[in-house]
C-alpha cells in the first residue's frame, strides 16, 4: 500500500513539473500563436475526440504503420536467417541495409512520391526503417549462438526442427524482442512524418500539415500529442507482447535442459 501511494505520488510530481515547465514556457513567449496553453489544447483534443472522424483518422494511420512494420519484422527475420547461414549472401546484402540506415527518411518519401501513390508511402517508410533494425539483431542473435550447443545437437542427432525450437529460438528470442522494441516507435515516428509529406487523405499526418499551413497552432498541438500518446499505447502493449515471448523462452530453455 505504502509503495503504491508513493509511486502515486511519484508519478503526480513528474506531471505537475512538466506542466509547470509548459505554462512557464507559454508565459514566457506569450503568444498563443506559437505556442498555446495547455487548457486550449486539452479542450481542441476533447473537442475532437467527440467526432467520429477523430478516430477514423487514427485507425488509418495506426493500420497504415502496422503493416509497414509487420511486413518489415517477417522479412528482416527472412533476410537474417538466410544471411546468417550463406556469408555471401551477407556480403551482397550488407550493403544494402547500411543503404537503408543512412538514407534520410525525407529523401525516401520524394522518391516513393514519384513512383508509388501517397497512400503507400507512410508503410513502406516504416519498412525501411524497421527492416536493417531487425534484419541485424537476428542475424547477431544467430551468430551468437552456443558452439558448443550447436556440437551437442549433432551429438544426439537433432533434426532442423528439434535445433530451432530448442538451440537457436532460446538464444535469439532476446535479440529480436530487442529489435523489435527498438523499431516500434522509430517506425511510428517515420510514419506520421511520412504522411505529413506525402498527405494521405485519411491520416494524422495530414492533419498535422493542414493544422501548420493554417496556422491553428493548437491543433497542431493536439494531433502531435495524439500522435505521442497513441506511440506511447502502442510501446506498452509491445512490452507486454514482450514479457509473454520472455515467459515462452523460458519455458522453451526447460524444454531444450530436459533433452
Amino acid at each position: 500500500m505504502k509503495k503504491t501511494v508513493l509511486k502515486c505520488l511519484k508519478i503526480t510530481a513528474i506531471a505537475a513539473f512538466w506542466i509547470g515547465v509548459w505554462y512557464l514556457l507559454y508565459f514566457a513567449i506569450d503568444n498563443p500563436l506559437l505556442f498555446p496553453s495547455l487548457h486550449a489544447v486539452i479542450i481542441r483534443l476533447l473537442d475532437l475526440m467527440k467526432t467520429a472522424e477523430f478516430y477514423i483518422i487514427i485507425a488509418r494511420s495506426i493500420v497504415r504503420i502496422a503493416a509497414g512494420l509487420i511486413f518489415a519484422v517477417s522479412l528482416g527475420v527472412l533476410i537474417a536467417l538466410l544471411t546468417a547461414k550463406f556469408k555471401l549472401a551477407h556480403s551482397f546484402i550488407s550493403p544494402f541495409m547500411t543503404v537503408l540506415k543512412a538514407t534520410p527518411v525525407a529523401s525516401f518519401i520524394i522518391l516513393l512520391l514519384l513512383w508509388i501513390g501517397r497512400d503507400i508511402a507512410p508503410a513502406i517508410i516504416s519498412s525501411c526503417v524497421v527492416l536493417p533494425i531487425v534484419w541485424t539483431g537476428v542475424e547477431t542473435g544467430i551468430s551468437q549462438t552456443d558452439k558448443k550447443l550447436i556440437d551437442m545437437s549433432y551429438a544426439y542427432k537433432m533434426h532442423l526442427g528439434q535445433k530451432i525450437r530448442y538451440i537457436y529460438t532460446p538464444q535469439v528470442i532476446p535479440y529480436f524482442i530487442s529489435s523489435v522494441k527498438s523499431s516500434i516507435g522509430l517506425a511510428w515516428k517515420a510514419g506520421i512524418a511520412a504522411e505529413v509529406l506525402s498527405l494521405p487523405l485519411i491520416s494524422i499526418g495530414k492533419q498535422i500539415f493542414e493544422s501548420k499551413l493554417n496556422l491553428e497552432t493548437v491543433d497542431l498541438f493536439a494531433w502531435t500529442l495524439v500522435a505521442i500518446v497513441i506511440s506511447v499505447v502502442i510501446e506498452k502493449i509491445t512490452v507486454l507482447a514482450v514479457r509473454k515471448i520472455s515467459k515462452s523462452k523460458r519455458f522453451l530453455s526447460e524444454r531444450r535442459a530436459r533433452i
